[in-house]
């Protein structure tokens, strides 16, 4: 099992409010991340790749979350 795989089932055990919660901590990450690369005070530039992915993973499944909300309710 791939490790982007074993990502999307943690995160789809988590509730609607704990993925709002964990993409607001996700950009806080990556808003850090960012400015400690233009004080070249971080060497890992490979955890501004990751930090993208999870809040692009975590914005999905909140979306299809809604979507699907939207269609039940139909």
């Amino acid at each position: 099992m791939s490790k982007q795989k074993k990502t999307m089932e943690d995160l789809r055990t988590k509730s609607h409010d704990e993925l709002k919660k964990l993409l607001a901590e996700n950009r806080e990450a990556l808003r850090e991340f960012r400015f400690s690369m233009k004080g070249s005070k971080t060497r890992n530039t490979k955890e501004g790749v990751k930090l993208r992915k999870d809040i692009a993973r975590i914005l999905f499944l909140l979306g299809s979350t809604r979507s699907e909300a939207e269609t039940s309710a139909k």
